[in-house]
């Protein structure tokens, strides 16, 4: 990856944590989960609100790292108004993407690609996943903690 495009995602995960998007619970939620990284710290609570297959509207309150909290931020804006089919695969695919020992870029996740440089410390993945791991939680109907450990 050249310095430039680092220095590029550097500040979208800066602008993320500092400017978080989405930040509020929806009205009318019809899901909730909570997840905690034992090991950072970091805390997130995602409420959701499906409709007619589609997740139509997604918020988090979280506290934690800069990589959790901007975590949160960008999946917000990336799944916000998509068909859960897509939201799931977009889930499967950033999975991917923070765990991927090859390093490449996947064109369709956009400003998440941002956070593919995780995968160079793995313990970071932790908070980079965190986010995601409630997601699907609060999607699937899990009632428990969610947990990176």
């Amino acid at each position: 990856m050249s310095f430039d495009l680092r220095e590029l995602y550097q500040e979208i995960i800066l602008d993320h944590y500092r400017h978080p998007r989405n930040q509020r619970e929806p009205e009318r939620a019809t899901a909730h989960s909570e997840g905690h990284n034992p090991l950072c710290g970091d805390k997130i609570t995602v409420s959701v609100r499906t409709e007619n297959g589609q997740l139509a509207e997604v918020g988090y309150h979280a506290s934690g790292c800069a990589i959790s909290v901007a975590s949160a931020s960008l999946m917000s804006e990336a799944v916000k108004g998509k068909p859960l089919g897509e939201v799931e695969r977009l889930c499967k695919e950033f999975q991917g993407a923070v765990t991927s020992p090859d390093g490449g870029e996947f064109p369709e996740m956009g400003d998440l690609n941002a956070l593919a440089g995780v995968r160079e410390h793995p313990v970071r993945i932790k908070c980079a996943t965190l986010p995601w791991h409630a997601l699907r939680a609060a999607l699937s109907g899990v009632d428990k903690m969610v947990t990176t450990e």
